[in-house]
């Protein structure tokens, strides 16, 4: 019986299906690390009503977190400023930029300004703020040096795998509770000073699921 295909088509048909398993590996690949960051939205820049830069106020001009974020030590949430806050200032300073109208139109009405949440949990997730400043927890260990950011934006992941990180080993970002608010602060032996922290704050190391899904 003569012979239809010449021989070397079996050679193309294997180059053809290891050639497919590959392109499809790579796609996959690529797909899972753009749809990682958007649906995390690590390091995405979320637009605002206003461009407010924690950079200016808080590098340049010294305003602590707690003037804004009044809460944050005793609540669940940190806090979001009323407009009335802005208005302390900016009564006096750049009272006429174009920029800050939406700011003075909800200082005049009484309209609170539509803020977007950047770091955003899924509603299933139960985080609380308070807990995690009493027990040493520094601004920057979650939201990173927001000091150095003209806009914000999402330092961590937000994934589950992130806060186990923390949750199994506290030991390696718990902080003196003097430094919560120092955005520069890095201890000289974190091991040895996570040890002794972790034992005087009564740290314990909470991985049940009930923890954060209640």
């Amino acid at each position: 019986m003569p012979q239809i295909f010449h021989r070397s088509t079996n050679a193309l048909a294997r180059f053809t299906i290891y050639g497919a398993l590959f392109f499809l590996a790579g796609l996959t690949w690529i797909w899972s690390s753009l749809n990682t960051t958007y649906s995390t939205r690590q390091d995405v820049v979320i637009q605002q009503p206003v461009p407010f830069s924690h950079e200016h106020h808080v590098e340049a001009m010294g305003i602590h977190c707690l003037y804004c974020h009044t809460t944050v030590e005793d609540s669940k949430f940190a806090g979001i400023p009323p407009t009335a806050t802005c208005m302390n200032c900016h009564k006096l300073i750049w009272k006429d930029s174009p920029t800050l109208a939406p700011i003075r139109a909800s200082f005049a009405n009484g309209t609170p300004i539509q803020w977007r949440r950047v770091n955003d949990l899924p509603d299933f997730v139960y985080f609380n703020h308070s807990i995690h400043i009493k027990k040493g927890i520094g601004c920057a260990t979650c939201h990173g040096r927001v000091d150095k950011m003209p806009l914000m934006r999402q330092v961590a992941s937000l994934e589950m795998s992130w806060c186990l990180d923390c949750h199994r080993d506290p030991a390696k970002y718990v902080r003196p509770r003097d430094q919560i608010f120092n955005m520069a602060w890095k201890a000289d032996d974190q091991e040895t000073l996570g040890r002794e922290l972790v034992q005087k704050y009564h740290i314990r190391s909470l991985t049940n699921c009930s923890t954060c899904h209640r």
